[in-house]
């Protein structure tokens, strides 16, 4: 789900120790044996090209914006390296949310009481979930969904919160606009706003429309949209700690 809205929660390295060592840091302190495995897994380090980067592209449908307030229904991973994506390891889950679903979020993502009703709870999926995300650097688009409900439902399940670093491809856009929007009289003149978001996006690269707000789909779109990223912007030798949040 991408969008420009923000959700509330913590987002954010809470030290200045680089991603590694923060890593090998939390290796030592999760209690969870799950989480301890997913740490022990490691992280690349800062200087590494991104060429020699495993990724996976990480997209979630939920049930609203806020993961306090709204839960996770569908993930898809796709994993990925600048050279190729891995089609046959993706994955994708419909997942049972804690709170009901919305009339809202059923028209936005099309998921019903009755494709969730048989749907496991989080819990049952997410050792394979940390399983596809060990090791690799995640790619969303708009990190204020993927990460803080990711970690949210983790300490819900857990008593323990995740961190990981992750490449975020809308930022990388709103990086490369930074006057998206125009001022008064570019308006008058009929200029409109740079889109961000992930359809938009792709279009200015030439890649081709996907139906958006299925998780799988999404999470593949955001693959190729860093891919294509790389290749106008940036160079496969730019370390990946240039990218990564």
């Amino acid at each position: 789900m991408s969008g420009d809205q923000k959700a509330t929660t913590t987002d954010a390295r809470t030290d200045t120790l680089s991603w590694p060592d923060r890593f090998r840091q939390l290796a030592q302190q999760a209690r969870d044996t799950r989480l301890k495995a997913f740490y022990e897994a490691g992280c690349v380090a800062p200087e590494t090209p991104v060429k020699d980067v495993p990724f996976v592209a990480l997209d979630f449908e939920t049930t609203g914006l806020d993961p306090n307030q709204h839960s996770i229904v569908s993930i898809g991973l796709v994993p990925f390296t600048l050279d190729r994506i891995q089609l046959g390891g993706s994955r994708h889950w419909l997942v049972k949310p804690q709170l009901p679903l919305h009339q809202t979020s059923i028209t936005v993502h099309g998921i019903t009481h009755t494709d969730i009703y048989e749907a496991p709870d989080l819990a049952e999926v997410l050792d394979d979930i940390l399983a596809s995300l060990a090791g690799r650097i995640p790619v969303v688009h708009y990190r204020n969904i993927e990460r803080p409900f990711l970690n949210v439902a983790v300490k819900w399940r857990t008593g323990e919160e995740i961190w990981f670093p992750v490449i975020d491809t809308m930022a990388i856009e709103a990086h490369l606009h930074p006057n998206r929007q125009p001022n008064w009289w570019q308006k008058l003149r009929g200029q409109q706003p740079v889109s961000i978001r992930l359809a938009d996006s792709r279009l200015r690269y030439g890649l081709p429309h996907y139906p958006p707000h299925n998780a799988l789909v999404d999470a593949l779109a955001s693959a190729e949209l860093l891919m294509a990223q790389v290749q106008h912007h940036f160079s496969p030798e730019t370390p990946i700690g240039d990218l990564w949040l």
